[in-house]
């Protein structure tokens, strides 16, 4: 089954802070298909990995590549740590994005992405991607522009409407400033917020233009697509269509919002996505969630898509970025059926429904964290009575999301998914008491269904998932 490089049939997942790094998307794209890294928190993975020591010097070898002068030189002092921490030493904490950071701060976040983009990209010509969630306001101007400067290929975003992102990849290709409108609860009519990027802030003489990559809206439902295709700021190249399957965060079901024993939300008919609807658009899509399967690619490519995008066969293979003993005991409860997938409608901070993966040897979830907002990617702006402008998020400290204007019940059952997260990539932080903050794993519903592709085996490759997928040959994993 061939394709173009431009519309490869598998597109692989943009997953979580870090599991698609920039060794899983080189595989996948030396492989012949789209590999993408995840755009979130790379400003944090990239300070926290030089100070455990920059193992193998890649992120360094990267950085001799950055073209903003000064930039590299500041990271290093402050962060670089030859011989990595010492035992039980907490990371050093960069301050939280602002929507008016000075362009020091901006100048980080475009390091890391710049970095991750410039890894995955070297050694082959095939296109990356970036993945991107809309939701995360105040960092995607500058870590769209850090990727660009990189060379991506492909931009995917999706976790809210990126209606602006277009036009900002316009503008961001000539050096310009870009700004995006800023969602701020308790906002008045008129009272409208923008968050601006200047490239020209972070360097006097900027270089020649920079290619445009395509961009490709995840969305779930035809209804979304459409209005894109009609009011983007720019143009939109094509969409990746998410069904609830999907790992991470998912879409809310449409209509009035119903919930099953298990506190987990109801989707119906109207949540599936008619392909014929998507193909007449006339713009490529991929359809994703559940697609872990070559069947699945056979009816999709029959249904008019160009393809599909996986990601939960991915999060587990060699090249993930997920640490390897949490890999290791995810893919052996799962071979054994010893997993749950649940779909939680509070735990993430956003309000958009979450997966979360249980397993016989995860931390309990129920164990009392002491809340810590120290990373603040999802904390969201919003107005006090007295019309002050804050940040915060329901999982912070409770006394400080109710000294902001949060109401103590929207606290209720909320997990700090940046932190979380950030654990289940190694790179957990040290907390005063020693305690070092446990992984959270998000997964797709495929993960329930893992075994069909292990056939017994505990460990594979990327090229193994590919060929699955295309039908080229069983597995060849590796000796577990």
């Amino acid at each position: 089954m061939d394709a173009s490089p431009d519309l490869p049939p598998i597109i692989q997942g943009g997953m979580g802070v870090g599991v698609s790094g920039w060794r899983l998307a080189r595989s996948v794209s030396r492989a012949g298909q789209l590999g993408v890294v995840s755009g979130t928190a790379l400003d944090t993975t990239l300070v926290r990995r030089l100070e455990d020591g920059d193992e193998g010097g890649h992120l360094r070898r990267a950085l001799e590549h950055f073209p903003i002068p000064g930039v590299v030189e500041q990271v290093l002092r402050r962060f670089f740590r030859p011989d990595g921490r010492p035992p039980a030493t907490p990371y050093r904490l960069l301050s939280m994005h602002a929507h008016d950071a000075p362009p020091e701060r901006q100048a980080i976040t475009t390091l890391g992405a710049f970095v991750e983009v410039w890894l995955a990209k070297h050694g082959h010509a095939r296109p990356v991607g970036m993945n991107l969630l809309t939701k995360l306001q105040l960092p995607n101007l500058a870590t769209l522009y850090g990727a660009m400067l990189a060379g991506v290929d492909v931009v995917l975003m999706g976790a809210g409407i990126p209606r602006e992102i277009p036009g900002a990849l316009d503008r961001l290709a000539s050096h310009e400033p870009a700004s995006l409108t800023l969602e701020v609860a308790g906002a008045r009519d008129g009272d409208e917020l923008r968050t601006t990027f200047d490239p020209r802030a972070l360097w006097s003489v900027p270089g020649a233009a920079l290619g445009r990559p395509r961009f490709y809206a995840i969305v779930g439902g035809a209804s979304l697509a459409s209005m894109l295709v009609r009011k983007a700021s720019g143009r939109v190249d094509g969409f990746v269509v998410e069904s609830p399957l999907a790992g991470g965060h998912n879409a809310p079901p449409r209509g009035a919002p119903r919930f099953d024993a298990l506190g987990e939300p109801i989707y119906g008919a109207r949540d599936v996505v008619d392909p014929t609807e998507m193909a007449a658009l006339g713009l490529p899509f991929w359809i994703a969630g559940g697609e872990s399967h070559p069947e699945r690619l056979v009816a999709a490519r029959a249904a008019g898509a160009a393809g599909i995008q996986v990601g939960t066969l991915f999060a587990y293979c060699d090249e993930s970025g997920m640490s390897p003993e949490l890999r290791r005991q995810l893919l052996a409860a799962a071979a054994a059926g010893e997993v749950a997938v649940r779909t939680d409608a509070r735990a993430s901070p956003t309000g958009y429904p979450f997966k979360l993966v249980r397993w016989p040897d995860d931390p309990d979830p129920t164990a009392a964290r002491p809340r810590v907002c120290d990373l603040g990617g999802l904390r969201s702006l919003s107005r006090t009575p007295d019309r002050r402008l804050v940040q915060r998020c329901p999982s912070e400290p409770l006394d400080a999301w109710v000294a902001k204007g949060g109401l103590p019940e929207d606290a209720l059952g909320r997990r700090c998914l940046c932190n979380g997260l950030t654990a289940t990539v190694g790179l957990g932080q040290v907390r005063r008491d020693g305690r070092v903050e446990p992984p959270l794993v998000t997964s797709g519903d495929a993960l329930l269904s893992i075994g069909d592709f292990l056939r017994g085996r505990l460990r594979y490759g990327a090229r193994d998932v590919i060929d699955w997928l295309l039908g080229r040959q069983d597995v060849h994993a590796k000796d577990a």
